[in-house]
């Protein structure tokens, strides 16, 4: 059965991951997905939208296909039901992509456990923007000759404008791809995995 990395883990894979492949990228600011992917920016990452009949997305030039994408992709982020990953998953095999993350609600054990005996990292059913806002801080330039991280800062942004910009802030937007399990923080108390489908 399909159990997901440990919260060191996966703490150490959004540390090295600098180019984040959106699939399913919605370019409607009320989606999850652009609302996740928009924080993601913030936190440093470099977004690319992956959806068909898509021009462009939070300002970055969209693809109807992960092998339409002409750069490195350090993680390939699922928005879509869980009956699409499976070519998700060919499709990244294909490519030689060596990590897959489905947000939380999105659960698929088969496609996962291909994507693991292709070699792939495998994140299933958690919120990413959630793990992000739980990382503990990045050791700082100089602490044993570690350069920080952009997302090292720990910087907990909201999905949207506080409550001084006139918008109540509210956490990670329930549903499909974005909510459901909470941070990885706790599990690193608990000393239990990181979740999923385990």
């Amino acid at each position: 059965m399909f159990r997901n990395p440990d919260p060191e883990q996966i703490c150490a894979l959004l540390r090295e991951v600098k180019t984040i492949a959106v699939v399913g990228l919605s370019p409607n600011p009320a989606r999850p997905a652009f609302r996740i992917a928009r924080a993601l920016q913030g936190f440093g990452y470099r977004i690319i939208p992956v959806r068909p009949k898509v021009a462009e997305v939070l300002g970055e030039q969209a693809y109807a296909s992960l092998s339409e994408v002409p750069e490195k992709i350090d993680l390939v982020d699922v928005f879509r039901a869980a009956e699409h990953v499976g070519p998700i998953v060919d499709e990244c095999l294909r490519l030689g992509l060596k990590r897959i993350w489905l947000q939380d609600g999105i659960v698929n054990e088969e496609a996962a456990e291909k994507a693991l005996g292709g070699g792939m990292t495998v994140v299933m059913d958690r919120c990413i923007w959630r793990d992000l806002n739980s990382l503990p801080p990045a050791p700082l330039p100089g602490e044993g000759g570690a350069q920080a991280h952009p997302v090292g800062a720990n910087r907990a942004l909201p999905l949207s404008p506080s409550p001084r910009e006139g918008v109540t802030s509210h956490p990670a937007p329930s549903g499909s791809g974005a909510g459901g399990e909470g941070s990885f923080i706790s599990a690193v108390s608990s000393g239990r995995p990181g979740g999923g489908a385990a």
